[in-house]
Parts: C-alpha cells; sequence; structure tokens
C-alpha cells in the first residue's frame, strides 16, 4: 500500500485535522443536546401558562394563536398566517421574535385581555 503522507510533518498535521473533526462533532452533538432539553423545558413551561390559544382584535381582523409550543401564528384580515415565530411570556409580558426578525411585546392586563402594539385582543 502507497503512503500518501511521506512527511512526518504532513502526516502530524493529517492527524490533528482528522482528531479536530471528531472533537468537534462531539462538541455539536453536546451543544444540540443542550438545546433540545432547553427547548423541551421551554415547551413544557409554555404547555403551563394560562395564555395559550386564540386571542382575537374586537374586530376580528388581528388573531394570534399562542401555540403550547412556543410558537404563535398571526392571521391579518383575509392573509392567514401573515406572521408567525417563537414567542415567550414572563409573568403577564409577552415577547414575540418573527421567522423574519421582526420583534414585539404586550401585555396581559387580565386572564382574557392582551394589549399589544395599540391593539387591545380578547381571548376566544
Amino acid at each position: 500500500m502507497r503512503r500518501i503522507f511521506k512527511s512526518p510533518l504532513l502526516q502530524f498535521f493529517a492527524a490533528v485535522t482528522l482528531a479536530g473533526a471528531a472533537t468537534s462533532s462531539f462538541g455539536a452533538d453536546s451543544v444540540n443536546d443542550r438545546e433540545t432539553r432547553q427547548q423541551q423545558t421551554s415547551e413544557n413551561t409554555m404547555q403551563q401558562h394560562p395564555y395559550v390559544g386564540m386571542w382575537v382584535t374586537d374586530d376580528g381582523r388581528v388573531r394570534h394563536e399562542l401555540l403550547a409550543n412556543g410558537r404563535y401564528d398571526e392571521a391579518r384580515g383575509s392573509r392567514e398566517s401573515a406572521y408567525r415565530g417563537r414567542y415567550e411570556v414572563t409573568g403577564s409580558h409577552i415577547e414575540y421574535w418573527d421567522d423574519t426578525g421582526f420583534t414585539a411585546d404586550g401585555d396581559f392586563v387580565d386572564g382574557n385581555t392582551l394589549h399589544h402594539g395599540g391593539m387591545v385582543l380578547r381571548r376566544r
């Protein structure tokens, strides 16, 4: 069998590169496992908060569906799923991160009323 790397220096660099690739893969797996655990914890927390469900303006034009998995789907007028993204609730405050990068927030003033972006949404 022919030796591709005859130089000891090239053999060393090849070994370091291969070891680095194996270590990077292991590190990525650890990060992915940690992110999965954090997402599961976040989903469990989201399922427990009292605001999951549909929230609608009085005229029905804007509709936010807060899903138990920490995602939301917003319809505007006849445009279903106009905005989608993730959200987090802390106490009575909600933060939205749209999939396009837009951010927004709001406050639940009671169990059935959400103030968001100058609008009042009510639980349906």
